[in-house]
Order: structure tokens, then sequence, then C-alpha cells
């Protein structure tokens, strides 16, 4: 996890209480902005984990993403869509993961001009690796119990399907 900040305040909490004084209701505010200080925490700890391995966490992704295909490998598009990122990012990240022998890339047989990124073996272990450190860290979650967790997938859920994610019938 990141470096304790120890204050004897939380500053979030004292930001929404002179934002209500200056603005009105600080509840909105007060959630999106914790929201993104667990983001920032839950990001340094990923990252921390897989720096070791020469990866970033969403490098990691990519690779498991590809883990979990049948053939380990994917249309760049595919891949995108699935982690929900802009097609350069996805251009970035398996170069990236190319030139550090965990992916290679290969014609797409089904469509002349598109490009497929293949895991290697390589690429497994490093999945293997990540996955059973990132497991033991409970990705980040520890501080919170298997029903809390729940709770906050459901409560995140209904953003991302308000957001268009997907469908909630889906």
């Amino acid at each position: 996890m990141a470096e304790p900040l120890d204050l004897d305040f939380d500053p979030i909490e004292r930001a929404a209480s002179i934002w209500r004084d200056r603005f009105g209701d600080a509840g909105a505010m007060a959630a999106a902005t914790s929201i993104m200080r667990v983001q920032q925490l839950l990001i340094s700890e990923f990252d921390r984990i897989c720096r070791p391995y020469g990866l970033t966490f969403a490098r990691y992704e990519a690779l498991v993403l590809l883990s979990f295909s049948r053939t380990g490998a994917l249309p760049m598009a595919k891949i995108g869509e699935r982690l929900m990122v802009h097609p350069t990012s996805v251009t970035n990240t398996i170069q990236r993961l190319e030139t550090a022998g965990f992916v290679t890339r290969e014609p797409n047989p089904r469509d002349g001009r598109g490009t497929l990124a293949r895991i290697t073996d390589s690429g497994r272990d490093a999945v293997k690796r990540v996955t059973a450190e990132l497991m033991d860290a409970d990705f980040g979650l520890r501080a919170l119990g298997e029903d809390q967790r729940a709770q906050v997938f459901e409560l995140l859920r209904g953003l991302r399907v308000a957001a268009g994610d997907f469908r909630s019938d889906a």
C-alpha cells in the first residue's frame, strides 16, 4: 500500500464540511473524491506488486485477458473493448508487452488488416506469479470483509451501468 499519510483528520471529510458551507450538499463530492483516493491507493499497490515482473497493472490486465481466451490470442480491437480502453492505449500496452517477451503479435487470419496479440509462456508465467501476489494482498481490499466487498461491487456496478459500460439485463 502507499505510504501512510498519518493525518490527524480526514481531509475529504474536512473538504466536505467547507463545501457544505460554501456550495451546499457535499455528499456526491465526498463520495467521488473518496473513490478517486481509493483508486490512487489501489493502483499504487497493484503497480508495486507488478513492478518486479516488469509490468504495470494495465499490462497485467491485458495479459490476464489473453490468458482467459481459448487460444491465448485476441484481436487488438477486442482487447480494447474488453479492457474498456482507447485503441492507442492497447497498441502501446501490447508493444511494451511484446518488448518484454510476454506477447507476440501476428496477422489475424480472419481479418487480413487486423493483428492478434498472443500470450507467450513467459507471459503466462508472469500472470501466474503476479496473480498469486495480488490475491495474497486481497487486491488491496484487506480492510474490507467479504460482504463489504460485494456491496462495493454492487454500488459501483450501478455507476458503470449508468455510464453505459453494459446493459444491466446483460
